[in-house]
């Protein structure tokens, strides 16, 4: 299948809309997928898709990278059709589905697994609103300007008239909550505010999608936070802090009950850069927040072969505390120059 051509700008169209709508309803066997270390936006996007393409005698394999799914996602429709990576492993899919997903690479042990499946000889569809996306896809709506994922599947449901049911709408508008935090971030925009309304209108469970991304946390989640914050550190206008396994066993949590520390952190007074380091086996897995326009953290993850948005990114670094204290180096000359004389 032929590349189809984009705008100059690089943002999709309602050609784009039609035509990655086809693309994805033509096949028969079908490949739902989303990044490694899935956010709310990441699952609630390929649970999206699967309500979209069920029925029509289709077979659909639904999955993120490594085949997680935080706790608070639990509650989201059709979630226990969310499959392991390896059990996809017999499939001949004539079709692929990659959402939230900056480049295959990002799907971590999936793509390690089955490199082949993503090297263009399958059609792909590729839904995405990072930044740094590679434009991978026979088909790309990719819009850095919007605010989730999500909300691109939002505007595809409502500009094509597709079928909108309660179930599709409360995954759709999970997803804009969870990266929005709430509606709350800069990436929240007027066309944001009325695609969370149609949802609303269409039957999304609000109270159900705020309570379990935002209220409701099991008490490991809550001794988890306890031990991250106590640890936290800040200097020259960063705030960062860590996970480490030791504290994983001491509180009982999974280190996806630590993924809202990093925001909770940015909220610190005089902060400009959040840091959540998580240390692993095989190095440091790094969450990054800006609270400013004049610090762009994809810039600085795109440097570790990372990537993201200006306001939140993420990489991976070297294990070893030298490797960290490059990293923060690293982050410090990237702040104001106002910050570095001292002035904040």
């Amino acid at each position: 299948m032929p590349k189809d051509s984009v705008d100059p700008d690089g943002r999709y169209t309602p050609h784009h809309l039609r035509l990655a709508w086809e693309t994805m309803a033509s096949g028969r066997v079908i490949l739902i997928a989303t990044h490694a270390n899935p956010d709310a936006d990441a699952v609630a996007s390929v649970l999206a898709v699967r309500l979209l393409l069920e029925g029509a005698s289709r077979t659909l394999v639904v999955t993120t990278g490594d085949g997680r799914v935080p706790r608070a996602l639990h509650f989201l429709p059709a979630v226990d059709q969310l499959s392991e990576p390896k059990q996809s492993s017999e499939r001949r899919f004539d079709r692929i589905v990659l959402v939230d997903c900056a480049d295959p690479s990002r799907l971590g042990p999936l793509f390690q697994a089955f490199p082949g499946w993503f090297d263009g000889s399958i059609p792909m569809v590729n839904i995405d609103h990072h930044v740094t996306n590679t434009r991978f896809g026979a088909v790309d709506l990719v819009d850095p300007d919007a605010s989730a994922t999500t909300e691109i599947l939002t505007e595809l449901v409502v500009e094509l008239g597709l079928p909108l049911t309660p179930a599709l709408a409360t995954c759709l508008l999970t997803g804009i909550y969870g990266d929005t935090l709430g509606l709350q971030t800069s990436s929240t925009r007027p066309k944001t505010m009325r695609l969370a309304a149609h949802l609303l209108e269409a039957g999304a469970d609000l109270p159900e999608i705020v309570t379990h991304l935002f209220r409701q946390k099991p008490f490991s989640t809550v001794r988890l936070w306890g031990l991250a914050l106590a640890r936290a550190r800040f200097e020259d206008a960063i705030v960062w802090t860590e996970i480490t396994p030791e504290m994983l066993e001491e509180s009982g949590a999974t280190a996806a009950e630590g993924e809202g520390i990093v925001n909770f952190l940015s909220g610190t007074e005089g902060a400009l850069v959040a840091i959540m380091f998580y240390r692993q086996p095989d190095g440091w897995r790094v969450s990054l927040r800006s609270t400013s326009d004049a610090v762009d953290v994809a810039q600085i993850a795109s440097q570790f072969g990372g990537g993201g948005h200006s306001r939140a990114a993420g990489c991976r670094l070297p294990p070893g505390e030298e490797a960290r204290q490059a990293f923060l180096a690293t982050v410090a000359r990237s702040l104001p120059d106002y910050v570095l004389a001292g002035d904040a």
